[in-house]
């Protein structure tokens, strides 16, 4: 790496270190896992500066984090409400927001939405005090007055209906709606 090209990074790039942290630590699911991918978000960043500088580095830098995480999700066949959520909430303007990634957004969005309230019911309040209220397991079971072993399980359960019926079952072979008459989950209510 070049010392014009360092010093940029430690100019632009590194004061948000702190912000960029704090950001992974509320949007990815594994905690243990935030400073590696500050590195792969790094690494991507270098890479992209060499062939050419952004016009706003600390929005391009929570564009690269956005795209990663979004990355890791379709790897890992997560559902991570967080990732789904309004870009506007990073406080950064991102050029690439066409109106097809805004459609596109909105769509998935819509969608997501219309599984979730197909969820059992204990399972849809579990999956959104843990993943959207961002509460802890134990206060989720005081407040439901269920078992923190209860709550695992309907959290797993919710997560894993909505993640199989997102991308068609664990076999791929099946649409979205047919999973979710297929793994037998109905209406909610």
């Amino acid at each position: 790496m070049d010392s014009a090209l360092e010093n940029w990074f430690q100019r632009e790039i590194l004061p948000h270190e702190t912000a960029l942290v704090r950001f992974l630590a509320r949007k990815w699911v594994h905690p243990n896992e935030v400073q590696d991918i500050r590195h792969d978000i790094y690494i991507r960043v270098l890479e992209a500066a060499e062939r050419k500088l952004p016009d706003s580095p600390r929005a391009f830098l929570f564009s690269v984090a956005h795209k990663l995480l979004v990355d890791r999700v379709r790897r890992e066949r997560v559902v991570a409400f967080d990732l789904l959520a309004d870009v506007d909430s990073l406080n950064v303007l991102i050029d690439e927001l066409s109106p097809e990634r805004q459609a596109t957004g909105r769509e998935q969005m819509h969608r997501l939405s219309t599984l979730f309230r197909r969820l059992p019911l204990r399972c849809r309040q579990v999956v959104w005090m843990r993943r959207i209220d961002d509460l802890p397991q134990k206060e989720i079971a005081r407040r439901l007055g269920i078992a923190e072993a209860t709550v695992e399980k309907h959290l797993m359960r919710g997560i894993g209906l909505l993640a199989d019926a997102l991308y068609g079952g664990a076999d791929g072979r099946h649409a979205p709606e047919d999973t979710l008459k297929r793994i037998g989950f109905g209406r909610g209510k």
